[in-house]
């Protein structure tokens, strides 16, 4: 079974690979098949596992053990972007679409079919959760069975198989424990954990893979947005859409995220954080930021679009509809007007990289409209509070939606 893995994370030159597996009591000989390059960086690229794959991998599991603790990084300056960590968990499917049982690797790169349906017709999934450490250096987990579920469901919609729900949860653990070194200080960020879902399998004409691979990496993470807890600025995008009714909006597959890269670049060269989408049949309701899922306070009442195939179910946005809900807010899932906006009192986003994100301005047919006085609303600062407490184990959790790891 070929598999590329680049291993240069933990081994930082070939000499120190053979010293490891000889102190591991295991001698390792190379065929011509592997690749071995001599070069500044002393990388070792693998091009398959074969009988000492064993032996690679307790040597990777004794260099991780020999370094105890918290990796050592600027965690104030931690933004959203990709830190490459220790470990990958990685999971192949059998010719009847059961999935075996999964590995740790090293973290490094996969070898693909250029015929693979994933790279030609698109048909991957993908999810998105959070590990936070307490202050005790417990590790916790929010609501990692919705995502699970979330994937089947996708699944479902693209002809995927799809792990279970069981098997999921087992690989985020297993990964999140690996790389728990990598999880930031409790307060300084959390540890973003990206499973996906593809289609493997060689394809030419368009037809559903024979086999998928499941695939976790993990990075540590601090703020989405480079305002952080501050007020983000949106436009309301009038010629692009991100979703059509009867699509594929209302499941994370993979393209739906690259369709709204030219709108936000556009908006971005322009000044905007992001982009705010309306549906596409009448243009004057409101949808998702690219994304995030949006909310919109009058009073007492908070209002968000409902979930009708094409707006993602977000389990933040779940979330915070079942928390305002218990803080006495009446909370609709229903249409809501772009012109409705006009009259809101706050505008917040919420999703898994963002958790809560304010809105001090949205600008429509170049109207700018201002929420917050140009701060942080109460209504989504409260939400905030409540959420991101619960989700780091500062407040006991009454909804039984985190999960501890030891």
């Amino acid at each position: 079974m070929a598999r590329s893995v680049m291993l240069s994370k933990l081994c930082s030159s070939y000499g120190a690979f053979l010293a490891a597996s000889s102190s591991l009591g295991s001698r390792i000989s190379f065929s011509s098949s592997y690749k071995v390059e001599s070069h500044p960086s002393s990388s070792l690229l693998l091009s398959h596992f074969s009988s000492w794959s064993k032996t690679c991998k307790a040597y990777f599991n004794k260099k991780a053990l020999e370094t105890p603790g918290i990796v050592d990084l600027d965690w104030d300056s931690l933004g959203f972007g990709l830190v490459e960590t220790d470990f990958m968990y990685f999971m192949r499917s059998s010719s009847d679409g059961t999935f075996s049982k999964g590995e740790l690797l090293p973290f490094g790169p996969i070898q693909l079919n250029p015929s693979s349906a994933v790279l030609n017709y698109g048909q991957g999934l993908f999810e998105g959760l959070k590990a936070y450490r307490k202050e005790d250096g417990s590790i916790l987990l929010f609501r990692p069975e919705e995502n699970a579920l979330r994937m089947i469901a996708g699944a479902e919609r693209i002809c995927m198989p799809a792990p279970t729900v069981e098997q999921f949860l087992d690989a985020v653990k297993q990964t999140v424990l690996a790389n728990k070194r990598w999880i930031p200080p409790a307060g300084k960020g959390s540890l973003y954990i990206r499973p996906l879902l593809v289609g493997s399998g060689p394809v030419l004409s368009l037809v559903p893979a024979s086999e998928y691979i499941f695939l976790i990496y993990v990075a540590p993470v601090g703020n989405y947005f480079k305002e952080g807890l501050a007020p983000i600025n949106l436009i309301v995008e009038e010629g692009y859409h991100r979703a059509t009714p009867g699509g594929t909006g209302g499941i994370k597959t993979i393209g739906n995220y690259a369709s709204v890269l030219k709108a936000q670049k556009i908006a971005k060269e322009k000044g905007y954080s992001d982009v705010l989408y309306l549906d596409s049949v009448h243009k004057k309701y409101l949808e998702e930021v690219s994304s995030c899922n949006v909310f919109v306070v009058k009073g007492n009442v908070i209002s968000t679009p409902a979930t009708k195939g094409t707006i993602l179910p977000g389990i933040t946005r779940k979330s915070i509809i079942d928390v305002a809900t218990s803080k006495g807010y009446q909370v609709e899932e229903r249409l809501v007007s772009v012109e409705e906006l006009l009259e809101a009192d706050e505008v917040f986003c919420t999703g898994t990289a963002v958790v809560v994100s304010p809105v001090g301005s949205i600008t429509y047919l170049g109207k700018r409209m201002e929420y917050g006085n140009n701060g942080v609303g109460v209504v989504s600062q409260e939400l905030y509070s409540s959420l991101t407490s619960l989700q780091m184990g500062l407040v006991p959790d009454n909804m039984g939606w985190t999960m501890q790891l030891q």
